[in-house]
């Protein structure tokens, strides 16, 4: 089995800053990619910011310039940090990750999607 585990969700005010953590564990072999989503009340879930193996970074237009993603691949870690939080950007914050368990799965391109039970991140005065 594969957990996410996201941590570092809570109230800011508006302007404020954040830095939200996954972390992975079970039995990994490699992980691709690592993305963080977002679920606002009421709202589907909406992709935020991706992070490939080979650090290639995809953010999504709203939090350009705000937002910024990272990895420590050694520590099977993705952060997000977050700053100029707007109420907008109120929502459970999801963490999503492409991993293998074996080499076997790496040479046949068998990546298993595990998502996190995510974190809330509430802006609010």
């Amino acid at each position: 089995q594969v957990q996410l585990v996201e941590s570092g969700g809570g109230l800011v005010q508006p302007g404020g800053s954040l830095r939200l953590s996954c972390a992975a564990s079970g039995s990994i072999f490699s992980i691709n990619a690592m993305a963080w989503y977002r679920q606002a009340p009421g709202k589907p879930r909406e992709f935020v910011a991706r992070i490939t193996g080979g650090s290639r970074i995809v953010y999504t237009d709203s939090v350009k310039g705000r937002f910024t993603i990272s990895r420590d691949n050694a520590k099977n870690m993705a952060y997000l940090q977050m700053n100029s939080l707007k109420p907008e950007d109120t929502a459970v914050y999801f963490c999503n990750a492409y991993v293998t368990r074996t080499y076997a799965d790496v040479v046949n391109d068998r990546y298993q999607e595990v998502w996190g039970q995510g974190t809330l991140v509430t802006v609010s005065s």
